[in-house]
């Protein structure tokens, strides 16, 4: 069954690239230019996501979202040219489930619909401990389903482990992972001293093929003393 995604966005190239890419994926598309026309698609529509953008030539996208929310749980992923923290923030509290700003990588946003339409199933669904199997964030996706990596829409040759270890990192996004919580989680074995060895190669194997090293990290940060760190 095909799920109904509402794109709003006055700029309609925009809008007609994200439809293109939705609808290759399998989704109904409704597109909307302004605010009004939006929120009567929502009304009388059976709607799975909303895509707003944050600036519409009537109500912004953040009115928008809050008016949706009175009355509907479908995941809703703003939209905006806008980089400012505070902006983020406000569409997060308004009820927003996800924030992407432009110039967007079509991918990355195919990405995060899939990932917040699979997060609003299972919390929705009669099997709530189905595990999440996809993670996209600045323009790195993984897909724990084909083991695939893409960094940036270029694909990304992982072996088991490396995929297992990047997997590891990106679900703690923001917090340390020690290296032996890393060993645990990958290896299932017990820690000892030369284990962090064989974290350091995996690690340094990772940064290589993401463009990044211990010096200049682009994605994998050293903690020292304590372990490994994405950032969110």
């Amino acid at each position: 069954m095909s799920m109904n995604i509402l794109v709003v966005d006055d700029e309609q190239p925009i809008a007609d690239l994200i439809e293109v890419y939705l609808k290759n994926e399998g989704f109904t598309i409704y597109k909307s230019y302004n605010g009004q026309d939006a929120f009567r698609c929502v009304e009388s529509e059976q709607l799975e996501l909303a895509i707003l953008d944050v600036m519409l030539p009537d109500i912004d996208g953040f009115t928008l979202c809050q008016r949706i929310r009175e009355n509907h749980n479908f995941p809703v992923i703003m939209l905006t040219a806008k980089e400012e923290e505070i902006d983020k923030i406000t569409g997060l509290t308004l009820g927003a489930d996800d924030y992407i700003t432009k110039p967007f990588r079509p991918l990355e946003l195919v990405a995060r619909v899939k990932a917040q339409l699979r997060r609003f199933t299972k919390y929705n669904s009669v099997e709530p401990n189905q595990e999440e199997h996809l993670i996209a964030f600045s323009g790195l996706i993984l897909d724990m389903d084909t083991h695939e990596c893409t960094l940036n829409e270029k694909k990304i040759s992982l072996t088991p482990k490396e995929f297992s270890i990047l997997w590891v990192l990106c679900s703690n996004r923001g917090r340390v992972v020690s290296s032996e919580e890393l060993f645990h989680e990958v290896w299932g074995d017990k820690y000892f001293t030369n284990s962090n060895n064989t974290v350091m190669v995996h690690i340094r194997h990772l940064r290589e093929k993401m463009h990044g090293s211990a010096e200049h990290p682009k994605y994998i940060k050293t903690v020292w003393g304590v372990g490994y760190k994405i950032e969110k």
